[in-house]
Order: structure tokens, then sequence, then C-alpha cells
């Protein structure tokens, strides 16, 4: 079986669109989604500047992120290496968006699932090259067996020096460039220029002037001489809007509450007494159905293909987080359904042990999403080993915030265990925010995520409200001593929480991936 690949030969590309065209045609694709298009950037100042010339599209990787991420198998690897998808199996996730590194799958408007080039699979089949390479007036687009040594493609690869996208990601792509410029091939290295057909689409004014950030020419490809003006992107697609927006960022957070209102009778049992676990048990246990169902809701809500979310269940993906996270959820749900059911009807025995086994589930249902976002491999902000601690500790956070309120209205619930516990908590997560922002990221999309987060235009949110009015307000609150103070105290937790979420969900996805 071979093992077929892509070479862009960029000595000979004349930027004319000929094989976006023709994918277009080919594939009957939609106005404003593009499975093959072709980005212009310029460099240099007249009259020594020059035009780029280069073709972006799927990389039909060996090691596939897109194909570990799916959690229907809608994505697939062929035996010919070619990544293929079923369009009828696809429930719209965009989970394969956000783990591809080239930003080469998108949601097509019309069918609602995903779509990218799949190498023209049915013209194969037919013995036919792709549409693509049969339009190029130039040949420089080639594709054949990469097993074959004596095949077009193997034998450019063997002449010439090529580069790759990416090569850090590990994906092994088979689309390989000659002559590539890293102005054109890495996504930070050009503005978008500010008066071209995409001005509208520029960067902010307090981005566009940003000097470039040093090179290390990961993708091999010719870096730009010193003491030259900073690249500019003047043609290109629409840049992708956020694929997981504020459904997402709700989801994460009501998941939170509802594993926190398991855990914070867990821990008014170990750091009260069973009396109190006892007395906020059934308010608890209600808070937490109620939020299990809008997480359920926000989820089923996000698809593009909302009738086939019962597909993560019985069409499971096995290595899709996606899914693992689906039965935790599930599993948790239906335990703390019965749990609800004991403590209301007032059996103490199954209330006591559905309860411990509602909290063990709890911790995987609060902390799985941090191991999806891992899998987001082009989303390099979301790669930071802290980020399930993140979740975890937002839980914890929640259920010492619902835990004050509910004792609030309780007269015989003490303030001072959950008190103190939210107090700690708060503490540790300061701490960990501020070792997040210590941290050396690796990588340029992650640092300028970071830089997104805690400068313009999320910094208001992030210090304003995460940090000052979700942490240090609660602190001084809390610290006082006044009963009356702490329920407005738990508010002002759940707000920053709420905060915190949205920009570590929101400010990497407006990184450009291509």
């Amino acid at each position: 079986m071979p093992t077929l690949g892509f070479l862009i030969d960029n000595r000979k590309c004349i930027g004319c669109h000929a094989c976006t065209i023709a994918c277009k045609s080919e594939h009957q694709v939609p106005l404003g989604v593009d499975r093959t298009w072709v980005k212009y950037v310029e460099k240099g100042e007249f009259p020594h500047n020059r035009r780029l010339f280069t073709v972006m599209r799927c990389n039909h990787c060996d090691q596939a992120p897109c194909v570990t991420i799916c959690p229907v198998a809608s994505l697939y690897r062929r035996d010919d290496g070619v990544v293929d998808f079923h369009s009828d199996r696809c429930i719209g996730c965009k989970a394969c968006m956000q783990a591809c590194p080239y930003d080469a799958l998108h949601i097509d408007p019309l069918s609602g699932t995903a779509a990218k080039c799949n190498f023209c699979t049915h013209r194969l089949e037919a013995g036919l090259e792709p549409s693509c390479v049969v339009v190029c007036p130039e040949q420089a687009i080639v594709c054949g067996d990469l097993d074959e040594a004596e095949s077009s493609l193997s034998r450019l690869i063997e002449r010439h020096p090529v580069q790759v996208r990416k090569p850090e990601k590990g994906t092994r792509p088979k689309l390989f460039y000659i002559d590539a410029d890293e102005a054109a091939l890495i996504p930070g290295r050009a503005l978008r220029a500010a008066h071209t057909m995409w001005s509208r689409f520029a960067p902010p004014a307090d981005t566009a002037e940003q000097p470039p950030p040093p090179s290390n020419n990961i993708s091999g490809a010719r870096a730009a001489p010193t003491g030259v003006t900073r690249p500019q992107r003047v043609y290109d697609v629409r840049p992708r809007s956020v694929a997981w927006g504020w459904p997402v960022v709700a989801y994460t957070w009501t998941k939170s509450i509802a594993a926190g209102s398991v855990l914070a009778v867990a821990a008014a049992r170990w750091l009260a007494n069973p009396f109190q676990a006892e007395r906020i048990a059934p308010a608890m246990s209600v808070v937490a159905m109620l939020f299990l169902l809008v997480t359920t809701a926000l989820l089923i809500g996000d698809l593009k293909q909302p009738r086939r979310f019962l597909y993560v269940l019985l069409r499971p993906q096995w290595k899709s987080w996606l899914v693992r996270g689906a039965y935790f959820l599930t599993a948790f749900g239906a335990v703390t359904t019965f749990w609800t059911v004991a403590v209301w009807s007032g059996r103490a025995g199954p209330a006591w042990w559905l309860s411990w086994l509602a909290t063990a589930l709890a911790v995987p249902t609060a902390v799985y999403t941090a191991f999806l976002f891992a899998q987001a491999k082009g989303r390099d902000f979301w790669q930071s080993p802290l980020l399930g601690v993140h979740f975890l500790v937002h839980a914890l956070l929640a259920a010492g915030a619902l835990w004050v309120l509910i004792g609030a209205a309780h007269p015989q619930v003490s303030l001072r265990p959950p008190t103190q516990w939210t107090i700690t908590l708060l503490a540790f997560s300061l701490a960990t925010v501020v070792m997040e922002l210590l941290t050396i990221h690796p990588t340029q999309d992650a640092k300028a995520a970071l830089k997104r987060i805690v400068g313009r235009p999320y910094g208001i949110w992030f210090w304003g409200v995460g940090v000052g009015i979700g942490h240090l307000l609660p602190l001084v609150l809390l610290a006082g001593s006044a009963p009356l103070l702490a329920p407005l105290a738990a508010l002002a937790v759940l707000v920053g929480l709420l905060a915190l979420e949205g920009v570590w969900v929101i400010a990497p996805q407006q990184i450009p991936l291509s």
C-alpha cells in the first residue's frame, strides 16, 4: 500500500488560485470556507521587496491529532496515509479544529460537519490525481508515493531541501515545501497588512507594530534577513472565528459548580462533622443536578449536529478525551441522581456511600477537560501541565463558595469551616496563577496567548475580575470575620472563576494557526 503525500514547489507557484478554484468545483465547497487556499506574504522594502505565494491545506499527518481527538471516528487515516472523514458520523463538536496545528479544518456551513482536503479520494480510487494537481499550470503541486523511490515526489524530496510546517508538533506532516520562507510558513512571522482588501481583519493597534519574534527557524525555512521591514500578509482567507466560544466557557464553569457541590459535602464531613454534611446535602444535591443539566444542555447546544450527540456514547473513539469525559459526566450524573433521591427520601445509609462514590467521580469530572485541551495540539497555551491543577482548584473553590452560601442560609451550619477552606484555596489558587505567569512557555504562540490574557484585550477580565474580584476581594471579606459579608465573598469567588475560565478558553483561540 502506498504512502501518499503532497509537495508544493514554491519556485514555480504563481499564486493563480487555480488549485483553490479546482478544489471548490470538485467538492462543491461553499463560499466563505476553503479546503485549499493560497496565502500572499510580502517582505522587504521597495525596490528590494518580493511577494511569496504559499499553498495551504491539510498536511495528512502520520500522527494526526485530529484523528485522535475526534470522539466518533469521523476522521480516520486510510491505509494509503490519507486522512479522510465520514461526514455522516460527525457531530460538529469542533474538537478537530482545535487539534489541527495547521488550521486545515473548518465547519461546512451547509452540512454543519467538519470538512477539509481529503486528497480527492474519489479520484484516487478511479486512478486519477487530485484536481489541484491536474489543474496547476506550473506543476507546482506534486503528489505521489513517498515509499516509491522513483516517484516524482520522492525524487524531488531527495534532490532538494524541503520544509514542513510546525515539525515540533510531532505530527509527521506529509505536505512538503521547496524553497519555502518562514514568513509564509510560520503564522506569527507576518503581520496582517493594514491597507489591503483584508484591512478590516488587521490586528488591533497594540499588536500591529510589535517587533518580530526571534527566529529559531523551527520549520527549516529561509529566515528573513536582518534589518528589513517585518513581512506582511496581504492576501489570505478570513481569520477563523473562535470555535469554542461562550458555551464552552459556561460549560467549564457549570461543570466546576456541579462537581464542587458534591465535593462540598465531602469537605463538610471531613473538616466539620457528619451532622453539618447532612444539613447541606439536600441543597447541594439540588445544585449539583441543576448545574449538571445546564452543563449537558450547553454541550449539546454547542454541537453543529446536536441530534447526533448520542454518537459520543454509542459510537465512541476511545482515544478522545471528549469521549472519556462524556462517560465521566454520564456516570457522575447517574450516581448524583441516585444520591439526590436517597438524600431527599431520608435513606441515610445509601446516601452515605453514594455521596462518596459521587465524590470519587467528581474529581475526574472536574479535571478531564484539561486532558481534552491537551489533545488540542493547535493551541499551545493549553499544553500547560498546570491546566489540570487549575480545573481541580476551581472545582474545590466552587465547593467552598457553595458551602458558604448554603451555610449562611442554614442556622445549624457553622461558617467557620467553609470560610477557612475557601481562604486556603484562594491562596493556593493565586499561587497556581502566579506559577502559570512565571512559567517559561516554550513557543511564541503560547507566549502570545499569555500576553493577551494579562495585557490587552483581556487584562481587565483577568486582573480586575478573575484576580481582583474573584480572589483578593473574597480574601479581604472572609478574613474580616463578618458573617454578613461571607455570602458576598462566595458570589465574588464564583464570578472570578467564570472570568478566569473565560480568558483561559478564548484567548489562545485568537492566535492564528496558518
